[in-house]
């Protein structure tokens, strides 16, 4: 089977319209994004960081149900402080996705659906969750991921002014249009490319999906727009087995249960040198996924944390290289390891000169 597999060319130049039962087309879409707060001017002081205390999940002890360590985000943050890489209060917080927001992607009846405690449950795949208010679940599980979504759609702006920008959360990409799944309850790379589209003057995006999961929900949401380029790095041996959306992939690489770091890294240099060649981004929406060490349950991958730091900067010193702004999002990783080695990455990135994560003030 070969690894890389350019996809059949998609059949038209945009991408389909969410589809909430009112008409909502193109034109109502760039009116939301137009009318949005979730793009605000954040000061040079600020480092390109995006992080909220909301981010974590927390409540009664259910978030433990699944194996996703839904306390990853705050920790990489704590890690980043620690260790002297980042100054408390220079990040830069985002604001929550507003249902307006959301609906430039998502259709109405989708949103909805997300009233059902049980469909959250489904979608977040833990099954007490479908016991509760759906008042506590808005507040304790889809608010915390609506803050990520803000933060995911900001991250590009940054990238744009500051040549990179890095979400802390984010990288929801089993979440489509009208259909969430595997912890994902948002689509927050489709709209952070949507946003991206309307106000940035961004008219071609490449999405790199280095998660051990196939990005089905991104997948089929551009299935038909020539305007995005979707490398895609999985193991096909695990969740989802969306053969459909891997029709709409235009660089597909398979790693199989068990691939080392060396061959990992060896596909990774070949993928990325394929895709210079087939397309010229001028946006790179990275999503970082930690599913791929070495022990994880659900990726199957052998991957070790130095492996880890190695791929991303491939992926950084490939945007870096032909001055692409580039945004990262942190997505899958179901062990308590990955906080740190994410953290180290980042730090790993910043003595790489491939980001700059000093202030102001310790530059002078």
């Amino acid at each position: 089977m070969s690894t890389l597999q350019p996809a059949t060319p998609a059949a038209s130049s945009s991408s389909r319209p969410a589809s909430d039962g009112d008409g909502d087309g193109d034109g109502v879409r760039t009116r939301r994004i137009l009318s949005s707060k979730l793009y605000f001017d954040v000061p040079l002081s600020k480092v390109p960081l995006i992080y909220s205390p909301s981010y974590d999940i927390a409540f009664l002890g259910i978030e433990k149900l699944h194996p996703f360590d839904s306390s990853k985000w705050g920790r990489i943050y704590q890690f980043l402080i620690s260790e002297g890489a980042l100054v408390k209060g220079y990040i830069v917080e985002p604001l929550e996705a507003s249902k307006e927001d959301l609906l430039v992607v998502h259709s109405e009846s989708y949103l909805n659906s997300l009233k059902s405690s049980a469909r959250v449950a489904m979608i977040v795949e833990v099954p007490p969750v479908a016991l509760l208010p759906n008042c506590l679940v808005d507040q304790k599980v889809l608010r915390p991921f609506r803050k990520q979504v803000g933060g995911t759609i900001l991250a590009a702006k940054l990238a744009k002014e500051r040549g990179w920008a890095i979400n802390v959360g984010g990288g929801f990409h089993h979440c489509c249009a009208d259909q969430g799944g595997g912890f994902c309850a948002y689509a927050d790379i489709t709209l952070c490319i949507h946003f991206a589209f309307a106000r940035l003057n961004i008219s071609r995006v490449m999405i790199i999906d280095l998660d051990a999961h196939q990005g089905n929900g991104h997948e089929i949401d551009f299935s038909h727009d020539r305007r995005v380029y979707i490398l895609d790095m999985f193991n096909p041996q695990i969740y989802p087995f969306d053969h459909e959306a891997r029709r709409y992939i235009n660089q597909k690489v398979e790693v199989m249960s068990g691939t080392s770091t060396t061959a990992y890294l060896k596909k990774l240099d070949g993928a990325l040198e394929v895709a210079a060649r087939a397309f010229d981004p001028e946006l790179v929406v990275y999503n970082a996924g930690t599913d791929i060490l070495e022990g994880d349950p659900l990726g199957r991958l052998k991957i070790t944390p130095d492996g880890i730091t190695s791929r991303d900067e491939k992926v950084f010193r490939f945007a870096r290289e032909r001055s692409i702004p580039i945004v990262m999002v942190t997505s899958g990783g179901y062990m308590k390891s990955s906080a740190r080695v994410i953290a180290d990455s980042i730090v790993n990135l910043s003595k790489k000169c491939l980001i700059d994560m000093e202030t102001p003030s310790a530059r002078a």
